[in-house]
């Protein structure tokens, strides 16, 4: 599998787990969205609100790639977060919160397939909380998707905890099976 094609299938497991947590989410009652619950950031909502921050924060970096990703303009014209832990959307509009979530997964699939082998070696300059930073644009995209998987797997535990069980959530069910019938 091309570098390329594996940055695809991460997308595509982005989309298909955030999905099911939003769905199982969604289902919960009034109020356990926001309970907290001991986690690093407390509750579901507040750790569902930090992977979409740092999503925006880390595609934002991105559209400052020398290839352009013209499909990254929507992110550009965001205000970036003020913090990691900044609320995007007020803690009762979480349907507006689980659209934007359906937005920005399409979008990173979208420019996910744009991306293009020569652009992967690419030392991408970036500023973050501790300063200038300078690292291959390739291994910053293998931390967006290992970024996504690991605070998903929190509220993974999150839902369980609240008696809710999302199903499978390995990588293994999105990886093509390539054994003949």
């Amino acid at each position: 599998m091309s570098r390329c094609a594996h940055i695809c299938l991460m997308a595509d497991y982005n989309q298909w787990m955030n999905a099911k947590v939003y769905a199982a989410a969604a289902g919960l009652p009034p109020g356990e969205l926001q309970r907290e619950r001991g986690a690093f950031f407390g509750s579901l909502l507040a750790t569902l609100n930090h992977v979409m921050v740092g999503d925006t924060l880390w595609l934002q970096r991105y559209a400052k790639h020398p290839a352009g990703f013209p499909l990254l303009d929507p992110i550009r014209a965001i205000t970036p977060p003020a913090s990691l832990t900044h609320p995007l959307f007020a803690a009762e509009d979480f349907s507006a919160m689980h659209a934007h979530r359906l937005w920005l997964d399409q979008l990173i699939i979208d420019w996910a397939a744009s991306i293009r082998e020569e652009d992967l070696d690419h030392l991408l300059d970036y500023r973050n909380s501790k300063g200038p930073n300078r690292r291959e644009f390739f291994s910053l995209l293998m931390h967006f998707f290992n970024h996504q998987t690991h605070h998903r797997g929190q509220a993974s535990t999150l839902l369980s905890q609240a008696g809710v069980d999302i199903g499978d959530t390995d990588l293994l069910f999105r990886i093509p099976n390539h054994i003949e019938d």
